[in-house]
């Protein structure tokens, strides 16, 4: 087989094993579409977001905290996923024995590259039938608009994986991955509008979550799936599709230099 084909099997079968993994499934997979539900239950008696003062208008809050829960999966998905798989896999041998096959190094990223697109896709697909469903948001109407996501997913999704590879070389172990890897996820969350809205942040806190990728990978989605309207409720006034696009690509290509200097395959065509 050639190295994409070999590639694409070993997406099969890192596929597999993901879904065999019941505390990934929950803290990677399902987390965003169990904080939709929890989000929308327990904030639906303030009302709808950006409502008149009559209280007409304005969207739901499962409808306004859909795009921060895509953003926070892609994010889940690509960094957290892949740096705390990447780091087990050093710690336990995995590598060391891969590195002793033909296996060529460019199909065992294509098989976590194509891991991650797959259950990403599946999670957004998921988000949006719950979404849709269970608390009735309208979802785009407009070709634009889900060409507009189509980039915004696809860039976004890539610069998470890679930073999620140069990540793994963070922790000294497997068993500490995750202690490293999910506080840094989990502050990001949190100072990037996902959880809390980041127009309330102070503007230092607005300005160091504007260095990192997720704050734009949410700003991002915001523009596909919120009203035209709440465009103005940013604070810089604008969706910023150009920046967006910078940044990420900027996240990217150093992802890439990080990922390549820190990644080690214990074989000498690496």
């Amino acid at each position: 087989m050639s190295a994409v084909g070999l590639g694409l099997e070993r997406a099969r079968y890192e596929t597999i094993v993901y879904f065999r993994q019941p505390d990934t499934i929950f803290f990677t997979f399902l987390f965003p579409v169990v904080m939709l539900g929890i989000f929308s239950v327990a904030f639906q008696g303030m009302g709808n977001v950006g409502a008149a003062p009559d209280g007409t208008g304005g969207i739901t809050q499962a409808a306004y905290y859909l795009p921060a829960m895509i953003a926070a999966g892609i994010l889940l998905s690509g960094v957290q996923n892949l740096a705390v798989d990447i780091a087990g896999e050093k710690s336990d041998g995995t590598l060391k024995r891969l590195g002793g096959t033909p296996l060529p190094v460019i199909s065992y990223f294509i098989g976590k590259m194509g891991q991650v697109l797959a259950t990403s896709v599946l999670q957004i697909g998921l988000l949006l039938v719950v979404a849709r469903l269970a608390f009735g948001v309208a979802l785009p109407a407009s070709a634009d608009l889900w060409l507009r996501f189509t980039w915004i997913y696809l860039l976004s999704i890539v610069t998470s994986a890679v930073l999620g590879i140069a990540l793994s070389a963070i922790p000294r172990t497997g068993r500490s991955a995750t202690a490293v890897i999910i506080p840094i996820v989990l502050i990001l969350q949190f100072i990037s509008g996902v959880y809390i809205p980041f127009g309330v942040l102070p503007t230092w806190l607005q300005n160091v979550a504007s260095v990192f990728p997720l704050k734009w990978i949410a700003e991002g989605m915001r523009s596909v799936f919120l009203p035209q309207s709440f465009e103005s409720r940013e604070p810089s006034g604008s969706w910023q599709l150009g920046g967006i696009a910078i940044v990420l690509s900027v996240w990217l290509v150093a992802g890439l230099l990080a990922s390549r200097i820190t990644f080690r395959w214990i074989r000498k065509d690496a």
